[in-house]
Order: C-alpha cells, then sequence, then structure tokens
C-alpha cells in the first residue's frame, strides 16, 4: 500500500469516522485514484487537502466510495420469493414487521419493500428504517423521483398504483414515502438498533474485506430477533452462515436461529 493512500486512509478516518481499510483496496484505491485524476490531481495528499476545502469535492468523493446503483426490485426472482414465501413466514410470528433498508442508497430498495408489504397490511401499519452513509444519496431518496429505467423491474400494477409519470421521470407516491424513515449511519461503525423482523443489506457486501463482513454479519445477527431473516445479494452467498446464527431459509435469505 502506497504511503499516501496509508495517510488518506487515516486522515479521512480522523476527518469522518470511515475506515476505508475496511474497503477492499484494489476496488476502492482505483476507484478514487481514477477521481482525483479526473480532477487533475497527482496523489491522494494533493486530493485530501483539496477534499478538506471544497465541499463539493468531499461530497463526490462519498458518492464515487459508495457507489450509488440502485433499482426497484433489483433481481425480481428475489423480491417475488420475499413476497410470497418470507413475508408471509414472519407475519405468522408478528402482524406488525420491524424492517431495516441498511445501506438504502438512493431509496430504489426501502420504497420496494414498501409496496412488497402493501400487499398484506394498509400503508399506515408499515414503518420502514432506511440507512446510508451518503447525505446526498438519502436527500435524493427523500425527493422519490427516478428515471424510467430504475423501474424496468417492477411489476405493471405496482407501477401504476405507486408511481405518477412526470416528463422522463417517475414520482413515488406520497402515501410510499411517509412508510420511510431515512438517517446516515455508518454500519461499520455505528451501533445498530435491535428486535428486526427483516433486515435487507443488498450490493454493499461485495465492496468490503472479510474481515469487515464478518463483523456486519455478526452486528446483523445480533439486531435480528430470533427467527428474523437477513436479506442479502445475489453476489452475497453466506457461505459459514452458522458461525453468525444464520440458518439458510432460501437463497440469499438467512434466519436467525
Amino acid at each position: 500500500m502506497s504511503q499516501d493512500y496509508i495517510n488518506f486512509i487515516a486522515n479521512v478516518k480522523k476527518k469522518t469516522g470511515i475506515d476505508l481499510s475496511l474497503y477492499k483496496e484494489a476496488q476502492m484505491k482505483r476507484r478514487l485514484t481514477s477521481l482525483y485524476e479526473k480532477k487533475g490531481y497527482k496523489d491522494f495528499d494533493e486530493f485530501y487537502r483539496a477534499m478538506t476545502s471544497e465541499q463539493k469535492l468531499f461530497d463526490e468523493f462519498l458518492d464515487r466510495m459508495t457507489i450509488n446503483v440502485s433499482e426497484f426490485y433489483r433481481n425480481g426472482v428475489r423480491w417475488k420469493i420475499l413476497q410470497d414465501k418470507i413475508i408471509p413466514n414472519l407475519l405468522k410470528q408478528n402482524k406488525r414487521l420491524k424492517v431495516w433498508s441498511a445501506a438504502c442508497s438512493t431509496g430504489e430498495e426501502p420504497y420496494s419493500l414498501a409496496m412488497v408489504l402493501s400487499n398484506f397490511m394498509p400503508l399506515h401499519e408499515i414503518s420502514i428504517h432506511a440507512t446510508d452513509l451518503d447525505e446526498n444519496a438519502i436527500a435524493r431518496a427523500k425527493t422519490g423521483i427516478y428515471p424510467e429505467r430504475s423501474l424496468q423491474e417492477v411489476p405493471a400494477d405496482i407501477k401504476a398504483k405507486y408511481f405518477q409519470q412526470d416528463g422522463m421521470f417517475y414520482k413515488v407516491d406520497d402515501a410510499i414515502k411517509k412508510t420511510v424513515t431515512f438517517k446516515k449511519q455508518n454500519l461499520l461503525s455505528d451501533s445498530f438498533d435491535q428486535n428486526y423482523d427483516l433486515i435487507v443489506c443488498r450490493n454493499v457486501m461485495i465492496y468490503f474485506t472479510d474481515e469487515a463482513k464478518d463483523l456486519l454479519y455478526r452486528k446483523f445477527s445480533s439486531s435480528l430477533k430470533p427467527g428474523g431473516i437477513l436479506f442479502v445479494g445475489s453476489t452475497e452467498q453466506i457461505f459459514n452462515p452458522q458461525t453468525y446464527q444464520f440458518e439458510t431459509e432460501d437463497t440469499f435469505f438467512y434466519r436467525k436461529a
């Protein structure tokens, strides 16, 4: 690891609490190098000095670091399993579900959760916690306005019911927006709330080191009720679920034992 990147990691951690050493080095370094080169800086030291004096550049760094790529009902087959199997089983244990969308990016995931849950209960009974590290992503999520490409996997009836077209964009229905509470959170360093029935954390773990993944799986496990479910992304299978008190409920769904 180059000295300027070591210094950069230390400085970012001191300023923000974000520990870049817990992210895979090659991926993160490549992503951030392309950003500082595009901006005309020669190394991480110069880039960090500029970041501390320019809020816009700092926001771009966070955006690049957190890779905000999302869409509604991403990997639609998994969402069908969530709707047809996972949620009905959870509702046998509790009529009101405590749900968390962790690393929610620009909001497509928690709003998708609300739409799925609306098949089982009235919207005023749905409450979803949604957290992300990137305040810009959260601000965009709160607007609830999305390009058409974000809606490619949304079932036609849901699209008609909960989206309003406005030119080239689609706006999420206000009743869906009211079901979600957004908050800034660093998954690696912040404490988690407890007693969740369902935690959804998808397409995030792939960016973390094995050490960071281990930490997060333990934190997620301790945040779930017994019988609660962790729903992960389609490249994020947990190969040793029993280590974290998990049992495989279905592909990419893990139940707390």
